[in-house]
């Protein structure tokens, strides 16, 4: 029987590589029209770093000073993903000097002169599409002093890359991908002699695309904030650059702004970074203030829940809890098992967090980054709420789809007087177990307390039958259970009170405390801080609260509170530790 998935991949695979050489060996462009605004920015110093000749892309360190970048070989798709997108040219450009501009056209005539006709593992619509947009955004820094051969050069290969996406942007998995198509075609429509009759098929793919992905709420099927937002910073430069040639973007390409901006207020801590959540990071310092800027819309954060989440807000804290099931066929292929699960940041100070997303680490740091476990909520018997299918081809790329988990996850969300009130239960566990896990959380006014509250139980007769079964089956020695509070790595912690309280000091001088009810046993355990940017994984600690489940309902209270004598204001003037990979 034939595998229809791996046909379509091989056959999509196939249909770039013809499309990719035709269009290596049509005409060339030659010259811009018009020039958008840089706006992608880069780090200064990271992109010292690069002429240095300390190169890191995808968790990866290659010292090769004086080395064309594609000369380095290492055996991974995510490498080969990132220098392939150019987004090191916007570092390059954040250094500006003649050292970082004769690197940044070393390494383009590079690839000019090896994958310019159209062969190599750039080919496909959404890195041709990144490409295109920083090539163009950094055309002045890169054609400063070049040859008039070499511009040549780089004018027939823009045109190339502009026929292939004209060719093959439908070709690009739904989602982020197809709009860094849509948008590097776009721009390059716009941009480049002889390439305007590619806008308007652009144009009309994006609103398409908009209506068919941005929902109501203004959120994304795979509910990750951080592609949310990288999906509303492409949007944003698209409506620039079409408002710049005197021409009006579709309404669904403004109505996905417009809605897409409240939503990300929603996501974002006190510290300015984003929830991180089902494969997405906090975002780029700077960056979700710098789209939410430019997008122009004022809406304050919608009310209830935005993409799934909720957020509580009080004083200088904010808590952002995983209050939806995770998200279900294609889009859940870095979907987590993160239900329920929350992050709690006071002022610039993140203090409860998830593990984050460990796919610059490795295939097992990524499994591992998606489970229960390294979420801060509630692991049943060592299982995760929502389990993986089999590894199957998504884009080209081997994952593993969410094949089950949560369904039914009721939520009650409300403001009083005192602050802020979240209930909400999910049945991750009931068809194993026969149990429900509902947890509330109660965020003060002031933000200074966090009143948590985990239950497990089993109400209908259905439910404990299999509560029973699967008792009697572990030899009625009950389920054990650990309620995880994973721990950013800045923050200090150390047990107190002989056991009975953890406390907790940030970096800004604050104290919080963490106390539990007698009846689950406390401990301060290791625990890993996933993010993009470092070549391994950060340590870091984790209160976890165990025991075990031997009735039909169990019931674990818990609170965090800053320290009495910690000052209501805090002049938050401590410097964040450099970056060690920088």
């Amino acid at each position: 029987m034939v595998d229809m998935a791996s046909w379509s991949v091989t056959a999509t695979q196939f249909l770039n590589r013809v499309h990719s050489r035709l269009a290596a060996r049509a005409g060339s462009a030659t010259a811009f029209v018009s020039q958008p605004e840089p706006r992608t920015t880069g780090q200064f110093a990271r992109g010292r770093q690069l002429c240095a000749g300390n190169l890191m892309f995808a968790g990866y360190l290659a010292e090769a000073p004086e080395t064309m970048i594609w000369n380095i070989e290492v055996d991974d798709s995510a490498w080969q993903e990132e220098i392939h997108a150019f987004r090191w040219l916007d570092d390059l450009a954040a250094v500006g000097d003649a050292e970082a501009r004769r690197l940044a056209q070393d390494w383009l005539m590079g690839w000019i002169d090896r994958y310019g006709r159209g062969t190599g593992p750039g080919w496909v619509p959404e890195l041709a599409g990144r490409r295109l947009i920083r090539w163009i955004h950094h055309a002045l820094f890169l054609l400063r002093g070049m040859s008039a051969e070499d511009s040549a050069r780089f004018y027939r290969a823009l045109a190339a890359q502009t026929r292939f996406l004209a060719k093959r942007r439908g070709a690009a998995l739904p989602g982020l991908p197809r709009f860094e198509a849509l948008t590097g075609l776009i721009y390059a429509s716009l941009s480049l002699e002889g390439m305007r009759a590619h806008l308007d098929p652009a144009r009309q793919a994006l609103d398409a695309e908009c209506a068919r992905q941005i929902d109501v709420a203004g959120g994304l099927p795979t509910r990750n904030p951080e592609e949310l937002l990288e999906v509303f910073t492409l949007l944003t430069w698209a409506r620039a650059a079409l408002e710049e040639a005197d021409l009006e973007p579709g309404g669904a390409h403004l109505n996905a702004i417009t809605r897409i901006a409240p939503t990300l207020r929603a996501l974002r801590h006190a510290d300015g970074g984003l929830a991180r959540f089902h494969g997405g990071g906090r975002g780029a310092e700077g960056r979700l203030d710098q789209a939410l800027s430019a997008s122009g819309v004022r809406r304050r954060p919608v009310e209830g829940l935005a993409m799934g989440f909720a957020r509580l807000a009080g004083g200088r804290s904010t808590a952002i809890v995983d209050a939806a099931p995770p998200p279900t066929g294609r889009a859940s292929s870095d979907g987590h098992a993160s239900t329920l699960a929350f992050e709690l940041t006071s002022g610039r100070r993140p203090l409860i967090v998830s593990c984050g997303s460990g796919v610059v680490f490795g295939e097992e740091w990524r499994r591992a980054g998606r489970a229960t476990p390294s979420h801060s909520t509630l692991c049943l018997d060592g299982t995760s709420s929502a389990q993986l299918g089999p590894r199957r081809r998504i884009g080209g790329i081997e994952r593993e789809l969410i094949a089950e988990g949560p369904q039914d996850v009721p939520v009650e969300l409300e403001q009083n007087a005192a602050g802020w009130r979240f209930e909400a239960a999910h049945d991750g566990y009931k068809r194993s177990h026969g149990l429900t896990h509902a947890r509330r959380l109660e965020l003060s006014l002031d933000g200074r307390a966090l009143e948590g509250e985990d239950m497990l139980f089993a109400l209908e007769s259905k439910d404990r039958k299999v509560f029973d079964r699967r008792l009697d089956k572990g030899g009625l020695q009950g389920f054990p259970y650990e309620i995880r509070f994973h721990l950013h790595p800045d923050v200090d912690a150390e047990l107190d009170m002989a056991g009975a309280a953890v406390s907790l000091a940030l970096r800004s001088g604050e104290i919080w405390v963490f106390r539990s009810d007698a009846g689950a046993k406390m401990t301060l355990e290791d625990s890993v801080y996933l993010e993009n940017g470092r070549l391994r994984p950060r340590a870091t600690q984790q209160v976890v609260l165990s025991g075990r489940v031997m009735e039909y309902a169990t019931r674990i209270r818990w609170s965090l509170a800053k320290a009495q004598d910690t000052a209501i204001a805090i002049r938050d003037l401590g410097q964040d530790e450099p970056d060690v990979t920088l």
